[in-house]
């Protein structure tokens, strides 16, 4: 059994690769909820639906986000009727929505509706949301304060940020299927998501982060960077924003304390003295996963 902290297309993909080495079932997720949102009324989780979707084979590849073969109707009438269409939503993802929110409002909790859409996607890797508490990823930027979304998808993710929070973490509650989780596996996996916005929010929910701590001789992390630069996303301006060397060394650092040891890519081999003088131990293979070969490499070196 391992467990493995979980957020965006990076980790999809390699919770996909290594639910093709090993059973699923006995593949834990613990997934963000930083990004969560609600939106014209409809709760939407973002990072469970990029998983679930993409776990599921059903992932829209093209856009990175959403289902396949996706219309937008729906979207185009609220448009047209001026409403707020800035976050597109495909008329087969609202159906997500629409029930996620139809359950929260009969009184489910996030990681009942998550099992619940799994079990109807056929999904077999158990994905567990941090908490079923609200918390909410807040950006301090040049041109103010701005919300997770506003920030990625309005903004396009292309303005300075001085300073991230983590609103209501401090008051949130891991779920129990959380803690047993991270407490009764033999491994602890941190995905090659963005270590501030992806990672950062499940670690600020009180107890996990000293759980990791605790059980620090087994939990492993993928570097989301490869030669200096994150394949997609922010994770490079973040970390350079944020204080933090762009590097392998400087994931190193974000992590200390919580990890024995780090994969990196082929690319940054040279990298591997300064990242281990952090005490952590350096693997080094391919990261890169769109290759369906490099990605099955990368679960192995995980799993070894």
């Amino acid at each position: 059994m391992i467990t493995v902290l979980s957020g965006g297309v990076g980790a999809a993909r390699l919770l996909r690769a290594l639910s093709l080495e090993m059973e699923a079932d006995q593949i834990n997720a613990v997934v963000n909820v930083g990004d969560d949102l609600v939106l014209n009324g409809l709760t939407i989780c973002p990072d469970l639906d990029t998983i679930t979707y993409t776990l599921a084979g059903l992932n829209n590849d093209e856009l990175g986000w959403g289902l396949r073969a996706e219309t937008w109707r729906v979207m185009d009438e609220l448009e047209q009727l001026g409403g707020s269409s800035w976050f597109r939503l495909g008329d087969r993802d609202l159906a997500t929505h629409l029930y996620r929110s139809q359950r929260l409002h009969e009184g489910a909790t996030k990681t009942d509706v998550t099992r619940e859409l799994c079990a109807h996607w056929g999904v077999r890797v158990r994905l567990l949301p941090a908490t079923n508490d609200p918390i909410e990823t807040v950006f301090d930027t040049e041109i103010g304060t701005l919300s997770f979304q506003e920030y990625f998808v309005r903004h396009r993710h292309d303005v300075v940020v001085r300073a991230i929070s983590v609103v209501g973490a401090k008051d949130a509650q891991p779920t129990p299927e959380v803690l047993d989780a991270l407490r009764n596996c033999e491994r602890i996996v941190i995905a090659p998501s963005n270590p501030l916005i992806s990672i950062d929010p499940i670690l600020q929910v009180p107890e996990i982060r000293d759980l990791l701590r605790a059980r620090r001789r087994d939990v492993v992390a993928v570097s989301p960077l490869i030669n200096g630069a994150a394949l997609k996303g922010p994770a490079d301006r973040l970390l350079r924003e944020n204080g933090y060397e762009v590097s392998g060394e400087g994931v190193a650092r974000f992590y200390e304390g919580l990890i024995d040891t780090l994969i990196i890519d082929e690319s940054d081999r040279e990298e591997a003295p300064s990242i281990e003088r952090h005490d952590v131990k350096v693997k080094v293979t391919t990261t890169h996963m769109a290759d369906p070969l490099n990605a099955s490499r990368l679960a192995t070196t995980v799993l070894e």
